[in-house]
């Protein structure tokens, strides 16, 4: 430790003592802490353990609470349409989060994503690396079916945004696995195409996120299920501590 620090540390601490002793000189053995509050408030999302003021303890807010906020959502067109808003399933402190793009046809009728024949080819996916769907959550960007399955237009995703990063933000994931082009650039705010962007971590506020194609890509594209198998070997080395 150089000379300087080590000195002022020394002073510092000779302080403490004396502020310390004056203390107990006054009968005063203990400083009185401010109670916590029985319900203190939902942290901002730039946030963590103190509100803006940094005066004040707050909480991570929950899945729930997200989905009651949600409600019977009518932010955009894409709710006269559908059946049931697919929110999201899964383990509400997952290691792992999947974002795909939107629901489909069977998972607009059930209310659950990833249900259909890209959801079977995405629980193999799982499985392949030591994983089932209660271990993980599974959400998309969009929570109600665009009409024809067609991609989200821009106003539809920023309507759905702020609850999809209030989830996020809820499950504090160690990692992402964007599916597909849409989730991808959505959450990187990108327009580099899937091609490009798979097989490399990036950065989501702070949690590392990987790209890979959306399992109805593979569906259509046998051929690409060799990359997104690296990808898939990435996520598993993460998870058991490879870096």
């Amino acid at each position: 430790m150089p000379e300087n620090l080590r000195q002022e540390l020394c002073e510092a601490l000779a302080q403490a003592r004396g502020v310390l002793q004056d203390l107990d000189r006054l009968g005063l053995g203990a400083l009185p802490l401010p109670a916590l509050a029985d319900n203190p408030p939902v942290c901002p999302l730039s946030v963590r353990g103190l509100d803006r003021g940094g005066t004040a303890p707050c909480r991570s807010e929950t899945l729930d609470e997200v989905r009651a906020d949600l409600g019977d959502c009518q932010r955009c067109p894409l709710a006269r349409g559908r059946r049931h808003i697919v929110f999201g399933a899964g383990a509400p402190r997952a290691r792992l989060v999947l974002v795909g793009e939107g629901p489909g046809r069977e998972e607009d009728e059930r209310g659950e994503p990833f249900v259909g024949e890209a959801g079977r080819l995405l629980d193999r996916m799982l499985f392949a690396i030591g994983l089932e769907r209660s271990e993980v959550y599974l959400c998309n960007v969009v929570k109600c079916r665009p009409p024809g399955n067609r991609d989200p237009e821009p106003g539809e995703i920023a309507a759905c945004r702020p609850f999809l990063e209030r989830q996020l933000a809820a499950i504090a994931p160690e990692m992402i696995l964007a599916l597909g082009r849409v989730a991808s650039q959505s959450l990187l705010a990108s327009g580099t195409p899937i091609s490009r962007l798979r097989g490399q971590w990036r950065d989501y506020q702070g949690i590392p996120l990987l790209p890979t194609y959306h399992p109805a890509y593979l569906l259509r594209n046998p051929a690409a299920k060799r990359e997104s198998w690296e990808d898939l070997k990435q996520v598993r080395q993460r998870l058991r501590g490879g870096g």
